[in-house]
């Protein structure tokens, strides 16, 4: 789902990520003179506020994706990044003032297990922060997608069910891991879309589930997700403006 280039992430969800990055650094308290991690970086959208904020030489970042570590380096010159998933994360003990997971928790393999290793790496008092877009209330970017695909197979497996997208689970998880003070919150952008087509287009390299799921499709289903997708697009926002939701949770080490 996710070895596709860095750029086809971009067009799928860096418009969406990259106004979200403020909004977590800010519910992180990410400030001058901290060392954070970005953990689950992707090519970076974080990244690049963490750097904006914190200089390069503060900012590490990991990923399990190639072609996003490899996006990630060029980016960010001077940022330590590296190859690692959230479980198994290659940093000693307290090293970071924050240490942070945008839009990640819902893809690790084992999400308390991640939360640990990124209370690990955090000093005492530092804040562990992270949000998933709130797939279960409808109001993710991909979630027309998903209604479409519902329309066609009731049983389509959407990203409702994965961990952090429904209200409380991320504060769930937070406490199985160990973090103090915990505190959950609804964050949401707008960002602005020209039209079904360029929203449409980036489902078609296969990114993420939703991407993974059209691809299974055969071309006669894929034409009826399109129209179908084209419904509930026009249904969804505001004109070209469209608002997306994620929970966020932050907690003490």
């Amino acid at each position: 789902m996710f070895t596709v280039a860095a750029d086809a992430y971009d067009r799928f969800m860096g418009r969406y990520s990259g106004p979200l990055a403020p909004l977590m650094a800010d519910l992180a308290g990410v400030a001058e003179g901290q060392r954070v991690v970005d953990v689950g970086c992707g090519p970076g959208a974080l990244t690049t506020e963490l750097v904006r904020r914190v200089g390069a030489d503060s900012v590490s970042a990991v990923d399990p994706s190639e072609p996003f570590v490899a996006a990630a380096k060029e980016r960010h010159p001077g940022v330590d990044v590296r190859l690692a998933t959230a479980e198994q994360l290659p940093f000693g003990d307290d090293e970071f003032d924050r240490a942070l997971a945008q839009l990640v928790v819902h893809f690790m393999a084992d999400p308390v297990k991640g939360l640990e290793e990124m209370r690990r790496v955090t000093q005492p008092g530092g804040i562990v922060a992270a949000c998933v877009w709130d797939h279960a209330g409808g109001t993710g970017p991909v979630s027309p997608f998903w209604e479409a695909a519902h329309a066609i197979d009731a049983d389509a497996p959407d990203e409702s069910q994965m961990a952090g997208a429904r209200e409380g689970h991320l504060t769930e998880l937070f406490e199985q891991a160990g973090l103090r003070e915990v505190d959950e919150t609804a964050l949401s952008v707008t960002v602005e879309l020209a039209g079904f087509d360029g929203w449409w287009e980036p489902f078609t390299a296969g990114v993420g589930p939703a991407g993974a799921y059209l691809a299974s499709l055969d071309p006669e289903q894929q034409a009826r997700m399109r129209e179908l997708s084209r419904s509930k697009f026009d249904a969804w926002g505001d004109g070209s403006s469209h608002t997306v939701g994620a929970w966020a949770a932050r907690g003490a080490a």
